[in-house]
């Protein structure tokens, strides 16, 4: 019934426009000159006030709706189902709705869960038809209200930019709170696992066993959580994947900024960015069944000691994964430096490469040096190659032929599957999470801070 409400809103939304255009015509008798602003505003104008209350009213019922669904399933329950623990109680909710929606279960439906579900049906199809009409005679309400006052003098113009930047000043409200929210959760958790391990156990620990041991004489058998190797591991990754990617996109950067000629760069450049839009986990396989064993068979024949997985092979390729992120940015970059300043060396006596050895490397640095950071940023955050390629063991180790571990790939391992959130395994995922946090944060603020404190304007 959602969809096709949703759908039934969006062409009365339609038709207030369309309706308020005419109106706000046929008060100057065609004569758009004489209103206060051009006729689509007052399309525009009337549309949002169809639109806003209507959407408005269908979000608050949808946010309201699992607790009046849940109040209901709970009112006709016998007391032995209100006596459950509020875990399987929720479950008991979630069944019942699942039920009333003709869904699976997770158990075997009893008379109790039935008739739960038989109470959500009927609540839930009753508001849903209440909030259909409601909803309907809201849009229509707001429709003709605002038709009848469109006049020659009404500015809507105003208007209408004035409810934009209210809806856009909401939107960077909305982005700033879901910040702060990751980041109070981030912290509140770590808290939590900082009373269970000392901080400076976490971050200058070289032993990372967060399991559980089996017998009490095992290594970490209260837990292991030294950081340190997994810090390594994503410094070796990033480092190696950075020696890759900066060279070749910079030059790439280079070469069809100031070298390629227009043909040639509308097919590189879109060939070059489609690197960007391949998955990771396309990445991963490639790492894992070509790259890898092409860096062993190549260790075995010199006679070095590789592991099957490796940090090399994950820094190989994800360096060719971030390669359009350093040549994309770095060549807008270095196209914003002005012409003159190349003609002016070039007139000099300069060569093509002394002029941008010389004059627009140093012109575009800032820009090149925020491109790379944003490029390290992205590394840090890489999580499937790593697990394909590097692997899972903590090893506090600068060789890259031997396999690693990264911040990202830990806090997957230690979320997956059924965990307790009062433990200090699970909790050091969000302690991992902190940190890489903080890191991508100062790496960010870094970048920002070159860009602004050396750049360059032109005229």
């Amino acid at each position: 019934m959602l969809l096709p409400l949703t759908a039934l809103l969006l062409g009365l939304t339609a038709a207030a426009f369309a309706l308020g255009r005419g109106r706000a015509l046929a008060v100057v008798q065609g004569n758009a000159s004489l209103l206060h602003s051009r006729p689509a505003y007052y399309g525009q104008w009337v549309a949002l006030w169809c639109a806003l209350p209507s959407f408005a009213l269908l979000l608050g019922w949808l946010a309201l709706e699992p607790s009046l669904v849940e109040q209901q399933v709970l009112s006709g329950a016998s007391q032995e189902v209100r006596g459950l623990p509020a875990e399987r109680l929720e479950l008991f909710v979630s069944n019942a709705r699942a039920l009333a929606e003709g869904g699976v279960t997770s158990t075997v439906p009893d008379d109790d869960l039935i008739a739960a579900s038989e109470r959500a049906r009927r609540v839930t199809g009753a508001g849903r038809w209440l909030l259909s009409g409601l909803v309907v005679a809201t849009a229509i309400g707001g429709l003709w209200g605002a038709r009848r006052r469109v006049s020659r003098e009404l500015r809507a113009r105003n208007r209408v930019e004035r409810i934009v930047r209210l809806g856009l000043a909401a939107s960077s409200g909305i982005a700033i709170l879901a910040t702060v929210g990751i980041v109070l959760s981030l912290i509140f958790e770590t808290a939590r696992f900082f009373a269970l391990v000392p901080p400076a156990d976490f971050l200058l620990g070289l032993e990372w066993s967060p399991q559980t041991a089996i017998r009490a004489d095992q290594v970490g058998s209260s837990g292991a959580f030294g950081a340190v190797p997994v810090f390594a591991g994503t410094l070796l990754i990033t480092v190696l994947a950075m020696l890759v990617a900066v060279p070749i996109g910079l030059m790439s950067a280079i070469y069809l900024s100031d070298y390629a000629t227009p043909r040639v760069r509308a097919v590189v450049k879109p060939l070059l960015e489609i690197l960007a839009g391949i998955p990771t986990v396309v990445y991963g396989f490639f790492a894992a069944l070509s790259v890898g064993p092409v860096i062993r068979a190549f260790g075995e024949r010199m006679g070095w000691d590789v592991s099957s997985e490796s940090a090399l092979a994950a820094g190989l390729v994800m360096g060719v994964m971030i390669i359009p992120f350093v040549s994309s940015l770095s060549d807008d970059v270095i196209n914003a430096v002005p012409q003159s300043l190349r003609e002016g060396s070039l007139g000099l006596g300069a060569t093509r490469s002394e002029t941008i050895r010389r004059v627009v490397l140093p012109a575009a640095l800032p820009g090149i040096v925020s491109a790379v950071l944003l490029a390290m940023s992205r590394a840090i955050g890489e999580t499937m190659i790593v697990v394909m390629a590097a692997g899972l063991a903590a090893n506090l180790t600068a060789n890259p032929f031997e396999a690693v571990t990264t911040v990202t790939v830990q806090i997957v391992t230690l979320l997956v599957g059924d965990q307790e959130f009062d433990s200090a395994k699970t909790l050091a995922a969000f302690a991992l999470g902190l940190t890489l946090f903080g890191v991508t944060l100062t790496l960010n603020v870094i970048a920002l801070s070159v860009v602004r404190r050396y750049r360059e304007e032109y005229d």
